[in-house]
């Protein structure tokens, strides 16, 4: 499936891939060389795919495109550059998010039975009784947390204690107000969430 721009701002923009390719296919598109100690084929075709998506966005950005390391905690970089980036995949899709100023976060899922049993260990207790056994609302809380993780680019957080969404109304597409506990200081973070048959993709505000 060729590359999909979901969102685009001045200071940032979000695409997406649905893998459909071999890894032969997307090596001639690639960057970079997939390592050789990613030895599961559907996590090599995940790499890849980011390598491609972040490619594209920093060219979108007029940036150089250098490569992608990772820091002390695995947040990932762009090497040489100060924008900022965020990877995820939900096979078979993945999702990167590039921004000018600031820390992000994006995360995409698919709404699966599982999100149902680890709820009283993700959410804390106003999030549970909004999301009920709604496995829809469940994935999006889901991903608006591993959002705010990412965001806040660091270890030793909690998704229940630590971690926050304000409830909010279902809808195929909408924001969710977000915010951070860390270190005695709370972070807000406005996230969009969007709705699809196959995935739910959150990710922070590009504006």
């Amino acid at each position: 499936m060729p590359l999909q721009e979901l969102r685009s701002s001045k200071s940032g923009s979000i695409a997406l891939w649905h893998i459909t390719e071999d890894e032969a296919s997307l090596e001639k598109l690639a960057h970079e060389s997939c390592p050789v100690n990613i030895i599961s084929p559907q996590k090599r075709l995940e790499w890849i795919c980011g390598g491609i998506l972040i490619a594209h966005l920093a060219t979108s950005a007029n940036i150089p495109f250098l490569g992608i390391r990772k820091d002390e905690f695995g947040k990932p970089f762009l090497k040489e550059s100060n924008h900022h980036i965020s990877l995820s995949h939900s096979y078979p899709y993945v999702a990167a998010q590039i921004h000018r100023d600031h820390s992000i976060g994006i995360d995409i899922e698919q709404p699966k039975q599982k999100l149902l049993k680890i709820a009283p260990r993700i959410l804390d207790a106003n999030e549970l009784e909004d999301a009920g056994s709604d496995m829809v609302k469940h994935c999006i809380y889901w991903c608006a947390k591993e959002a705010l993780y990412k965001v806040y680019g660091k270890r030793g957080l909690l998704f229940t204690n630590h971690l926050h969404i304000k409830p909010f109304e279902l809808k195929e597409a909408g924001e969710l107000q977000g915010w951070i506990d860390a270190n005695e200081n709370q972070s807000f973070v406005d996230l969009c969430y969007l709705v699809t048959q196959d995935f739910v993709l959150v990710h922070s505000k590009t504006d």
